[in-house]
């Protein structure tokens, strides 16, 4: 609730009786407001420190164990910040990018406190960022962003295009010495993180001229697809040495066609995430590392920063969840056990 006063220079005893009168009434009604939210500045960022905040957090699909940890992250946030709810909805498929257009779009009619998600497209998601701060709606993004990313906007996610890089090199160790053929499984293109996963992986090859990438295909974020996709380029490629498969549903596929071919330990996979699957194939040797980011965090940050945001006008900036590369030689260690095992009780968020 919000008045707007024009600039008067008052003319007598009457008139200023009447804005004295104005201003108590003013003060009043606003007082009996009580919790209902009062913008400032034009920021979203004003709102009754002790009252309840509802916040939108989409991702970019439910059901997988990736967004379930998600899921956690923002549920515990909410649990430490008190008087916080969180409407966690989201398509059921990462291609279905009008589905999230609309959601966010409700949110935004819903006149939701603060909506956090991920974009699964960068340019098609854009418009609705921009509908969410036009009705004085903050907004987070968690994983992935958009193009363009506005300024006010945070992003908490990992440094995709580093991590991928880095993926090259463990790739490139694994294989060691020697020509080899290597293949890519990127997941969703328009995806920001799908474009900084691919662009990041071939720069890292680029400093392995022994290492030839002859074979590149998305798995739209489908288990199925990236066996199918997998086994085409196993068709194709008869020699193939090695694998990067960028996310969860990639990494799962093309295992199964790699086992299925009986090639097992023969073909170097290197994954992303760190699904309970991705994780056994890790101890079995059927994976040899995976790059493991922490969506724990991510769901943590997106909801901590902007209730701190709403309700002491903290200011939003973006930050690097951090990546953690997993072996079969240190999964048990504490700290990868904190990453791949996380809980509220002790919140991987440092």
């Amino acid at each position: 609730m919000s008045h707007t006063t024009t600039s008067r220079r008052p003319r007598g005893r009457l008139l200023r009786a009447q804005v004295i009168i104005a201003a108590a009434a003013a003060t009043a009604l606003l007082s009996a407001c009580g919790g209902v939210e009062v913008r400032d500045g034009g920021d979203g960022a004003s709102k009754d420190a002790s009252g309840p905040l509802k916040l939108a957090v989409v991702p970019k699909a439910v059901g997988a164990d990736y967004w379930n940890t998600v899921k956690a992250g923002a549920e515990c946030a909410a649990q430490r910040a008190g008087d916080v709810t969180v409407q966690w909805d989201g398509v059921t498929t990462e291609t279905d990018v009008e589905g999230q257009v609309n959601l966010i779009q409700n949110f935004v009619t819903k006149k939701v406190d603060g909506i956090v998600y991920a974009a699964t497209d960068s340019s098609a998601l854009a418009p609705a960022t921009d509908q969410a701060l036009a009705a004085k709606i903050p907004v987070a993004m968690i994983d992935s962003g958009t193009s363009p990313q506005p300024s006010g906007v945070p992003l908490f996610a990992t440094d995709n295009r580093a991590s991928a890089t880095e993926a090259a090199k463990l790739l490139a160790t694994e294989l060691g010495p020697g020509n080899h053929q290597v293949a890519l499984v990127e997941f969703q293109p328009g995806s920001q993180t799908n474009t900084e996963r691919v662009d990041g992986f071939k720069a890292g090859l680029a400093q392995f001229p022994n290492l030839k990438l002859v074979g590149q295909q998305p798995s739209r974020s489908d288990v199925n697809e990236a066996r199918r996709v997998t086994e085409n380029i196993l068709t194709a490629n008869p020699n193939l040495a090695g694998i990067f498969a960028a996310n969860e549903p990639s990494v799962l596929g093309a295992a199964q066609a790699i086992q299925a071919a009986g090639k097992s330990g023969k073909v170097v996979i290197i994954g992303w995430d760190a699904a309970p699957d991705e994780v056994a194939g890790l101890r079995s040797g059927q994976i040899s590392a995976l790059v493991v980011q922490n969506p724990f965090k991510m769901g943590y940050f997106g909801v901590d920063k902007m209730v701190k945001h709403l309700r002491d006008k903290a200011p939003l900036a973006s930050a690097d969840t951090g990546v953690t590369f997993v072996t079969k030689k240190n999964i048990d260690s504490a700290e990868i056990k904190a990453v791949l095992e996380p809980s509220c009780a002790n919140p991987p968020v440092q």
